[in-house]
């Protein structure tokens, strides 16, 4: 079996923290990312918005596109109404070439408001679960059927964050519905990626690989601390420098049939943690665990 090794251009730039390498241009982002060696990347603010330019700036770097992030909100909003917010990015992904699009829940979320602790951020528990499970079922049937596999990423500050609320939003929702395994955002919640992976291995299409250091994470205040305070103070890494074993996971991936992207996703200050380095770091780590697992580079 055999994988293959991206990007996020989250390490050289920070979307929701502009003082995050705000200033790096798209160039140097993309031009490190081939020279660490990976082959695909994920969007992000700087990239362009339409296809013929988009495709042009990544075969200039010799990258694919892999995926990219969709600020969903079905959870309170109408079938109709999130199918024609979603149909410019869908539309564009498509036509040059992304695996996945990624949605993620961003209703109320609290994920980019530096002043909004965790403790604030939505709860599952709170809507009708089995009503959004059918609308995202529908939703990502829709994506499938323009040629774009739709993917659910978890993640901290919003309504799915716990490995509780994802069970319940994969027991909610049909096979249409991917998931996006983040070992970082899964281990920050105090979920267990090997659970989470026996459970739900068959669903995953999508997944973030990023590392946690584990003594800036067990100083977390969930109660007065937000999402972005922990990125500022570094809790967040590539793997290979912080506590997930990436070659029990990558083992576990490979019984379980995965094939894909493993896309290396770490928001980290770009002055304390140079970015290249870092992308190299990353890639090395995942590299052997991948290769020692059984599974081969595309």
């Amino acid at each position: 079996m055999k994988l293959r090794l991206g990007m996020s251009p989250i390490s050289w730039s920070n979307d929701d923290l502009p003082q995050l390498g705000g200033d790096t241009p798209l160039e140097v982002c993309l031009r490190e990312t081939r020279e660490a060696g990976f082959v695909g990347t994920e969007t992000g603010g700087k990239f362009p918005k339409q296809a013929d330019a988009l495709a042009s700036v990544l075969a200039a770097h010799d990258l694919a596109l892999v995926s990219g992030w969709y600020s969903g909100t079905l959870i309170n909003n109408d079938l109709e109404s999130e199918k024609r917010r979603i149909a410019e990015q869908l539309a564009l992904f498509k036509e040059v070439g992304a695996s996945v699009i990624v949605y993620g829940e961003t209703f109320n979320t609290v994920q980019n408001r530096r002043e909004k602790p965790f403790s604030s951020r939505p709860k599952l528990a709170d809507f009708d679960v089995a009503a959004y499970g059918r609308r995202l079922t529908v939703l990502a049937e829709h994506c499938a059927e323009a040629g774009m596999p739709l993917t659910f990423h978890h993640h901290m500050g919003t309504a799915v964050e716990t490995e509780q609320e994802l069970d319940a939003l994969m027991n909610a929702t049909g096979e249409a519905v991917g998931l996006l395994l983040d070992t970082g955002h899964l281990v920050f919640a105090g979920g267990d990626n090997a659970a989470v992976i026996a459970k739900h291995g068959k669903r995953i299409n999508h997944f973030h690989a990023k590392d946690v250091r584990a003594d800036i994470l067990a100083d977390v205040d969930r109660q007065m601390d937000s999402f972005l305070d922990c990125v500022l103070r570094g809790v967040f890494t590539v793997p290979g420098d912080g506590m997930i074993d990436y070659g029990a996971i990558m083992k576990q991936l490979f019984d379980c049939g995965y094939e894909g992207w493993l896309i290396v996703e770490a928001e980290q200050d770009p002055a304390k943690a140079n970015p290249l380095e870092y992308a190299k770091m990353g890639y090395a780590a995942l590299n052997d665990a991948l290769h020692a697992a059984g599974y081969k580079l595309a």
